[in-house]
């Protein structure tokens, strides 16, 4: 069965706002569970939202590393570095995330604990 743009994106809306998996509304619609995904990310990319978060360890990663920006106090510690101070604070943004990607974390003395993951792809 073809669905309107608008019926594509409410099928998004009840699978975004959890009110169906993807699994009922695909049994609901007579569609697969696959386009019932497609249209949930159609209806979350018109919208400009955040994507859902799958797995206890996904979520985490993403939630650190956005946790800091939100937080008026260290806007205003940003606010007072110096240019220099600022590249530096990038720098190591940058570093920190490239470990994360790797599995790496770093204590506060400087020493590199490796966390190593199975690849399960």
């Amino acid at each position: 069965m073809k669905y309107t743009k608008d019926e594509r994106l409410e099928i998004g809306r009840r699978i975004y706002d959890s009110e169906v998996t993807r699994y009922q509304a695909a049994e609901e619609y007579g569609i697969s569970d696959q386009t019932a995904r497609n249209y949930m990310r159609q209806y979350r990319d018109k919208n400009h939202l955040p994507a859902k978060c799958q797995g206890k360890r996904t979520c985490q990663i993403k939630l650190n590393k956005f946790a800091n920006l939100t937080e008026p106090q260290d806007m205003e510690a940003y606010e007072a570095m110096t240019k220099e101070e600022l590249i530096q604070a990038l720098i190591q943004a940058r570093i920190n995330e490239a470990r994360l990607k790797k599995n790496y974390e770093v204590t506060a003395d400087g020493s590199a604990i490796h966390y190593s993951s199975k690849n399960t792809k």
